[in-house]
Formats: structure tokens, C-alpha cells, sequence
């Protein structure tokens, strides 16, 4: 037990980094704003931000799991063709006559299996996790279009099938409180649980964690599930308020999902990262698709943006742990 609390005492010594991290992301998040603000006139309104606020529900979401299996060393690339799936899932299952409620605890459920294959293929097989997830990506996406036959499935669909994805509670969107809700458990996750220590003491020094007495394989596979589970509500989320399954989904969300994360503060490295952060790189990530969009920029040029935000990201990693010494 002292060599487990020596171990996670030495992985918490990247504190005053990730804080640096976020205040440099915080500030580029308000120079964006101000940018596109004065750029359009149609950005900075209430109605914008509630739009901006409903596009990053699904990524927060899948982030929160995200952040905890990189800050653990591992990655996964499969999330954006779970989202699909279990949209497809759920749709597919409610159209067929089962309650809404067993329709999404299936299609969640389902979202975890891939999830447990994963970690499975990575801890077991030895799989590299992005070899295995990768294959994943395409096996889930490949069952998402033969399920839907390569359309959207809404015919047939119960009345309460759009209720998650567009219902309020009092003057707050339902997704938003359940975001919130699930943004606010990994955050005790991740500051005061043992998973959360153990997750950070296995991205510093797997060797190490190792030879403390941490079940690494364990840890790992259950992250993977975590994932899966949160992956798979964001698709069934998404297929609410779309109010169809559609396997042509969550193209890309993957690296919506994996820039956001790292400009967190989440290390490509393992071992630092903390979901506050990620929540505020989910905004810079949706504040830029709809302000680019809001301008009038072609899809084609904002995958170019996003491809220079996700370099960008992995260089100020790289450049703190540089300067900073700990």
C-alpha cells in the first residue's frame, strides 16, 4: 500500500503543467469568441450558444470516458462508429415495439460489449490500442450500415423516441443536465476515487504500476467498457434528437472527441489530463465549427482547421513538459 501511495503521490507532480494548460486553452477560448463575434453578427446571441451547447453534449459525454483512458496511456478510435451503432440500435430496436427504456439500456449495453472487446483485444491480445480500435471503427461502422441498410431508420418509431434528445426540465434541455450530471461524476472519478488515482498512476509509469500490486489489466479493460457505455448513450442521445438511427453518423467524431481531450491537457503520453479541460477544448472545438460555419467557411477547409487545432494541441504538450520541470 505505501509503494501504491508513493507511486500516485509522483504521478500528481504534473499539477502546475496541466494548469498552465488550462489558462492557455481558457485564453484561446476567449480570443475565439471575440473573433468570431466581431466576424458575424449572427454568433454572439443566446440562440447560438444553446445550438453550440447541444453540438458538444455527445462529445463531453464520450470525453469524460476518453479522458481516463488516455490519462492511462491508451487510446480509442472506435467511438464515433459506437455512436452510430447504437443510434442505429436503439431506433431499430424501439421500431420493432420494445419500450423505449429497454431500448436504450440494449443499445448502451451494446456500446460497453464493444467497449469490453476492446480492452479485451488489447490487454489479453496484446493488441496495440490503436490497431485495435481502428478495426473496431470499422467493424462497428460496418454493422451500423448492414442494420440500417444504408439509410435512416425512422418509420415506425415510438412518440417518446425524441424525448431524451429535446425534453426540458424546468428552462434546461435534458441533455444539458444529464452532461452536466456526467461531466460532474468523472470529475469525482477522476480527483477522488481509485480508479481515477490508479488510471494516473498507470498512464506515468506502467512498469512501475505494475510492480506496485495495480491490476493494470483490469483498470485498463474497465476503462475500455466506460468508454463503450458513454459512447453508446451519446449515439442513442444523437438518434433522439435527429429522431432517427442513422448509420452515417458520428463520422469524425472520434477526433472531435480526441482534440478535445488533448487540448484538455490530457497528455498523448499518459499519466496528466483532467476532464475541466477537456470540457473547455469540447467548446473550442464546437465554438470553431459553428463560428466557421456562421462565416460561411466550406466543410473541406474546417477539417484542415481542425487538423492544425489537433497538431497544435500535441506541441503545447510537448512544449510544457519541456519547460516546466517538476
Amino acid at each position: 500500500m505505501r509503494d501504491k501511495n508513493i507511486l500516485i503521490k509522483e504521478n500528481n507532480k504534473g499539477i502546475s503543467k496541466t494548469l498552465l494548460q488550462k489558462l492557455i486553452i481558457l485564453g484561446i477560448f476567449i480570443l475565439i469568441i471575440i473573433f468570431f463575434s466581431i466576424w458575424s453578427d449572427k454568433f454572439f446571441n443566446l440562440t447560438n450558444f444553446q445550438n453550440i451547447t447541444r453540438q458538444v453534449t455527445m462529445v463531453v459525454i464520450t470525453g469524460c470516458g476518453v479522458t481516463l483512458l488516455m490519462i492511462s496511456g491508451n487510446f480509442d478510435l472506435s467511438v464515433g462508429s459506437t455512436l452510430a451503432l447504437t443510434g442505429v440500435l436503439v431506433a431499430k430496436f424501439a421500431s420493432q415495439g420494445l419500450p423505449m427504456s429497454i431500448s436504450v439500456l440494449f443499445a448502451v449495453l451494446i456500446g460497453g460489449f464493444i467497449g469490453l472487446v476492446n480492452g479485451t483485444l488489447i490487454v489479453n491480445l496484446k493488441i496495440p490500442s490503436i490497431i485495435a480500435t481502428l478495426g473496431m471503427l470499422y467493424v462497428a461502422r460496418g454493422f451500423a450500415y448492414i442494420i440500417s441498410n444504408g439509410t435512416s431508420i425512422h418509420m415506425g418509431l415510438p412518440k417518446n423516441f425524441e424525448t431524451l434528445g429535446h425534453a426540458f426540465i424546468g428552462p434546461f434541455p435534458l441533455p444539458l443536465i444529464i452532461t452536466v450530471v456526467i461531466l460532474l461524476i468523472f470529475y469525482f472519478i477522476e480527483s477522488k476515487t481509485i480508479l481515477g488515482r490508479y488510471s494516473f498512476a498507470i498512464g506515468g509509469n506502467r512498469t512501475t504500476s505494475l510492480l506496485s500490486g495495480i491490476n493494470v489489466g483490469s483498470i485498463t479493460i474497465l476503462l475500455y467498457i466506460i468508454v463503450g457505455l458513454l459512447a453508446g448513450f451519446s449515439g442513442v442521445m444523437l438518434a433522439s434528437r435527429l429522431g432517427a438511427g442513422d448509420g452515417n453518423v458520428g463520422v469524425g467524431f472520434e477526433f472531435d472527441v480526441i482534440v478535445a481531450v488533448l487540448l484538455g491537457g490530457t497528455s498523448l503520453f499518459g499519466g496528466e489530463g483532467s476532464v475541466i479541460g477537456m470540457l473547455i477544448g469540447a467548446f473550442i472545438v464546437g465554438v470553431l465549427g459553428n463560428g466557421l460555419n456562421l462565416i460561411g467557411v466550406h466543410s473541406f477547409y474546417q477539417n484542415i482547421v481542425k487538423g492544425v487545432v489537433l497538431v497544435a494541441a500535441v506541441l503545447l504538450d510537448r512544449t510544457l513538459k519541456s519547460k516546466i520541470k517538476i
